[in-house]
C-alpha cells in the first residue's frame, strides 16, 4: 500500500523510467543498494561517509526523503526500471545543506545503461520548472568519475571544491534550462 498523501510527490516518466515517491515496499531494495560497499563508497557525509548502510538507516533515509517533500516542496524520487526499484534521484536539501543538490544513486546492476543521466535529467527539468530562482548543484567526490560523467552529460560545470560536513567534494553547478 502506498501511504504517500495524494499529490505530495509528483510522478515523472521518462522513456525507460518511472520516478515516484518512496513506498514501504521499497525498503528491501533500497537496503540492498545501500548495503553494497561499491555503491556507497562515494556517498554520505560525516561519520557515515563512504560506508554501507543497514536496514534501519535505509528506513530512516526513506523517511527523510519523503519528509523533505512535505517540508521543502522537493525531494528524492524512487527510480523504477522495468517495474523494479533501481535507485534514487532528486533534489536533496536537508537542514544544514549548502542549498538544493541534484543527487543520484543507482544500484550496481543499473550502472552503465544511461539510467542515471535519464533520471537526473528528469529531476533537473522538474526542478527548473518548480524551483524558480534556485540554482542546483551536485556535490561529487573528486575520485567519483562516474558521477562526474553524469554531471557533465547534464551540462554541469565544476566550480571548485567545498568541504561539507567534513567531506571534501567538487561543486558541479547546472545552468537553468528555461
Amino acid at each position: 500500500m502506498d501511504g504517500t498523501p495524494a499529490g505530495l510527490v509528483p510522478v515523472l516518466r521518462t522513456p525507460r523510467l518511472l520516478l515516484r515517491g518512496f513506498r514501504e515496499d521499497d525498503l528491501d531494495a533500497l537496503a540492498a543498494m545501500q548495503a553494497d560497499p561499491e555503491v556507497m563508497r562515494h556517498l554520505g557525509v560525516g561519520e557515515s561517509a563512504g560506508r554501507p548502510r543497514g536496514r534501519i538507516e535505509s528506513w530512516q533515509h526513506m523517511a527523510q526523503f519523503m519528509g523533505q517533500w512535505a517540508l521543502r516542496g522537493c525531494g528524492l524520487w524512487a527510480v523504477e526500471h522495468e517495474g523494479r526499484f533501481v535507485g534514487r534521484v532528486g533534489i536533496l536539501h536537508p537542514e544544514g545543506w549548502p542549498g538544493p543538490e541534484l543527487a543520484y544513486a543507482l544500484a550496481r546492476e543499473a550502472w552503465g545503461q544511461g539510467l542515471a543521466v535519464e533520471a537526473a535529467r528528469a529531476a533537473l527539468e522538474w526542478a527548473d520548472a518548480h524551483l524558480v530562482g534556485r540554482r542546483l548543484f551536485s556535490l561529487i567526490r573528486p575520485e567519483n568519475e562516474a558521477s562526474r560523467r553524469v554531471a557533465r552529460s547534464l551540462g554541469g560545470m565544476c566550480t571548485g571544491r567545498v568541504l561539507v560536513m567534513g567531506v571534501e567534494a567538487e561543486r558541479w553547478e547546472y545552468a537553468r534550462l528555461m
